[in-house]
């Protein structure tokens, strides 16, 4: 039994759960999703990543399949490619959203070749479970999409965009728009897979033709339909990147 006489002692703040769960404590929440990453990244030596996104629901066996072994295939060459590079950082890691479909593939390729690899998974209504190749220590687990997002273009240096749906548009459509606008201290090579699908579901053309987009906007991405292809034109981007520190972050430019 507890004594009735003993001084009643609350938790300190930073050990209070009920607290920690509450509206006032959400930017104590938002913090924790950028310092815990952060850590985590500087203490595996992780420097920069290549980024891939698509459809959890294109799956191997689909119809849409061919995506499937294209992202293992591609995330299997950049990892191989990377790990030859003369640095002491993990340079070049593929980062995917963590989930199924074209996540999966790109996570199991880049762990099929040796390499780590990185899973930002998001805590979703109808859950969405990290597949079993991200690398343990870099795998993730998202409350705030925003946050998310920041870390998708905080370490990247290439955007790898195969087939996918809403969330694959929002993703791409930030990186986009980061560089149209000029907010991001570096160029971010930007790969449409598959120009059948992106040239249907987006008809860019019409947006210049409306004026809606600039015509210079269209330098921001390129087309593959093939993984030497795609290997090929990050390798063109990318082969003469400096090095910088770990991580090597894409700074927000400040205003003028």
């Amino acid at each position: 039994m507890s004594d009735p006489d003993a001084p009643f002692q609350r938790p300190l703040a930073y050990d209070n759960a009920g607290f920690l769960s509450s509206d006032d404590a959400r930017p104590l929440r938002i913090l924790a999703e950028y310092l815990e990453p952060l850590q985590r990244f500087r203490r595996t030596g992780v420097r920069d990543t290549i980024v891939f996104f698509g459809s959890a629901r294109l799956t191997q066996e689909g119809p849409l399949g061919r995506f499937y072994e294209d992202a293992r295939e591609l995330a299997r060459r950049i990892t191989v490619w990377s790990k030859g590079l003369p640095s002491h950082e993990h340079r070049y890691v593929i980062c995917s959203g963590g989930g199924g479909g074209i996540m999966e593939a790109a996570n199991r390729g880049a762990s099929e070749a040796g390499g780590r690899t990185i899973g930002l998974n998001i805590s979703l209504p109808r859950e969405q479970r990290p597949n079993p190749y991200i690398t343990r220590e870099l795998s993730f687990e998202f409350h705030y999409f925003f946050m998310r997002k920041l870390w998708f273009a905080h370490l990247a240096r290439a955007l790898v965009v195969f087939p996918g749906g809403f969330g694959t548009l929002d993703e791409m459509c930030e990186i986009l728009t980061l560089a149209q606008t000029r907010k991001l201290s570096r160029s971010i090579p930007v790969i449409l897979y598959g120009r059948e699908y992106w040239s249907e579901v987006i008809r860019f053309e019409a947006l210049v033709r409306y004026g809606t987009i600039s015509r210079e906007d269209l330098d921001l991405f390129q087309y593959a339909d093939d993984p030497a292809t795609a290997l090929g034109l990050l390798q063109s981007r990318l082969s003469d990147a400096p090095e910088a520190g770990t991580p090597d972050f894409a700074h927000s430019h400040a205003p003028k």
